[in-house]
C-alpha cells in the first residue's frame, strides 16, 4: 500500500511540477488542508478550477488511482486495487489542488495559465504531459530496477554470507563439524607440505 500511495504522490507531484514549469525556488512542504485554513477569492477559485479542467487534472488524479492495475497481477492485488479505487477520494484531492494552486500562483498568473492552456499549444501540453510523465516514470523505474539489481549483485559478491541469518550460519557450522576434518585441496596440501620441515 505504501508503494501505491508513494507512486500516486509522485505522479500527482510530477504532474503539478510539469504544469508549473521549472522554478528556481525550492519546494517547501505545506500544511495539511491549507485550502480549508485560508479563504480563496471566489473568482480566483473559479479560474483555478477552470485551469484544472483545461489541464485534465481530474483525469490525472483518477488515472493515478488505477495506474497499478496490470494483467500480471494476482487476484489478491486486483481485489486490493479495486477496493483502493472505490475508497480513493479523487474529489478531495481535486479540492486540495485548488488550495495548492492558490498558494503557488497569483490571480494574474492563473489567468495567464488559463490563456495558455486554452490555446492549441496549451491543449497539446495538457494532453501530452500525462503521457510524458508515464514514460518518465517507466524509464526511471527501469533504471532504478537495473541499478538495484547491479548493486545487489556487487554487494553479494563482496559479502557472500551477508544475507545469511545467524541460524543459517549456525546450521552450516554444525554441518561442517559433523562432516569431520576437511582434507585440504591439492594446491593447499602442496603449500602445506612445503612449509613443513
Amino acid at each position: 500500500m505504501k508503494a501505491v500511495l508513494a507512486l500516486i504522490v509522485i505522479y500527482v507531484g510530477t504532474f503539478l511540477v510539469a504544469i508549473q514549469g521549472a522554478s528556481n525556488a525550492p519546494v517547501e512542504a505545506s500544511e495539511p488542508s491549507p485550502a480549508k485554513a485560508r479563504s480563496i477569492d471566489p473568482a480566483k477559485e473559479a479560474d483555478i478550477r477552470s485551469l484544472l479542467e483545461l489541464v485534465g487534472a481530474q483525469d490525472a488524479i483518477e488515472d493515478a488511482a488505477g495506474f497499478a492495475n496490470n494483467d500480471r497481477a494476482q487476484a489478491f492485488v486486483n481485489n486490493y486495487l479495486a477496493d483502493f479505487q472505490r475508497k480513493f477520494d479523487a474529489h478531495a484531492v481535486h479540492q486540495e489542488l485548488v488550495g495548492i494552486y492558490d498558494r503557488h500562483f497569483t490571480d494574474e498568473e492563473i489567468k495567464g495559465l488559463l490563456e495558455f492552456y486554452g490555446s492549441p499549444l496549451g491543449q497539446k501540453v495538457a494532453a501530452e504531459l500525462p503521457k510524458i510523465n508515464r514514460e518518465v516514470q517507466s524509464a526511471t523505474r527501469s533504471a532504478s530496477t537495473e541499478a538495484a539489481r547491479q548493486a545487489w549483485q556487487d554487494l553479494r559478491a563482496e559479502h557472500p554470507n551477508a544475507g545469511e541469518g545467524p541460524r543459517r550460519l549456525a546450521d552450516r557450522r554444525r554441518q561442517n563439524a559433523a562432516a569431520g576434518p576437511q582434507r585440504p585441496a591439492a594446491s593447499q596440501s602442496v603449500s602445506a607440505d612445503s612449509s613443513q620441515p
